[in-house]
């Protein structure tokens, strides 16, 4: 990014004269690309007494614009802000919010739909925004009022997406996370549970990947209740964590079963199949990650 001066000159007449003599000055030593950062001619009224304003009136105003400025750049990085320290704000929140995208902030950072650096160079005053004949004190006003507003909304819409992020990493995690807790919408499917059975029941066992076979040999075992070959992988982690199965057995025989298998440092996790509450979980996954992009 561009570094850029403003810089204030004597208003000698004519007006083009210190400007060409910026040039000739920048030019021959290649200091610089000058442009001109035209500002119209405000105007300075008192609107009591209808005349220019005295020097006083203008040194308060620049005096209270300094203050605002000076209290702006103190206060902490979430308080009510303004000027270029609201800019700033909204820059380090697309930054935030573009962390898939951090090689295309600079480009997204437009204004008045134009990159910053077109925008500094060729500046023109809004005059229908900011009408020239407002007082300047009017004029101040308006700016920090409209700026307030800016900041307002851009701390609601912070929250926002602060609370779709946090909402979104925290079923990733879930998603993510331990096979004895993480969420099973993408692993455990319908056909492979037993349901709205009077006698028999689905359960969901995880098995450490050194008892894999182990568990092969002896699950029918566990119980004379227990389905014949009714064991199913359904994930398995190629570490050390271990893998999820289903079995199938009487309903009646669970008990005898869970106990069975913790001699055997097998482990039921406990588990009701509810299609209607897998696929909410996975639509409201989606339309996390959908809320968040937009």
């Amino acid at each position: 990014m561009a570094e850029f001066w403003l810089i204030s000159v004597p208003g000698e007449k004519p007006k083009q004269q210190p400007w060409e003599r910026m040039n000739t000055v920048t030019t021959k030593a290649n200091l610089s690309s000058n442009f001109k950062f035209t500002i119209p001619d405000l105007k300075v009224k008192n609107k009591l007494k209808k005349k220019c304003c005295t020097l006083d009136a203008l040194v308060s105003l620049l005096d209270k614009l300094g203050k605002l400025d000076t209290f702006a750049e103190r206060v902490e990085k979430h308080s009510l802000l303004f000027f270029s320290r609201v800019l700033k704000k909204i820059a380090h929140s697309m930054s935030d919010m573009m962390e898939d995208s951090k090689d295309k902030v600079q480009e997204n950072m437009l204004a008045n739909g134009v990159d910053l650096v077109t925008y500094l160079t060729r500046f023109q005053w809004d005059m229908a925004k900011y009408p020239i004949q407002q007082s300047l004190q009017a004029l101040s006003e308006l700016m920090a009022k409209q700026t307030t507003q800016i900041d307002t909304d851009l701390k609601a819409c912070s929250v926002a997406y602060n609370n779709v992020k946090a909402s979104l990493q925290s079923l990733e995690r879930k998603a993510g996370g331990n096979i004895l807790t993480r969420t099973l919408t993408d692993i455990v499917n319908k056909d492979d549970f037993v349901l709205d059975s009077e006698y028999l029941t689905t359960l969901l066992v995880v098995i450490p990947k050194a008892n894999y076979i182990m568990w092969q040999k002896t699950y029918e075992s566990l119980s004379d209740l227990v389905a014949p070959r009714s064991t199913k992988r359904q994930y398995y982690i190629l570490h050390d964590e271990g893998g999820l199965l289903t079995v199938t057995l009487f309903k009646k025989a669970v008990d005898e079963f869970k106990a069975k298998e913790r001699e055997n440092k097998f482990v039921v996790r406990e588990f009701n199949f509810n299609e209607k509450e897998l696929q909410s979980k996975k639509e409201e996954m989606t339309r996390l990650a959908a809320d968040k992009k937009q």
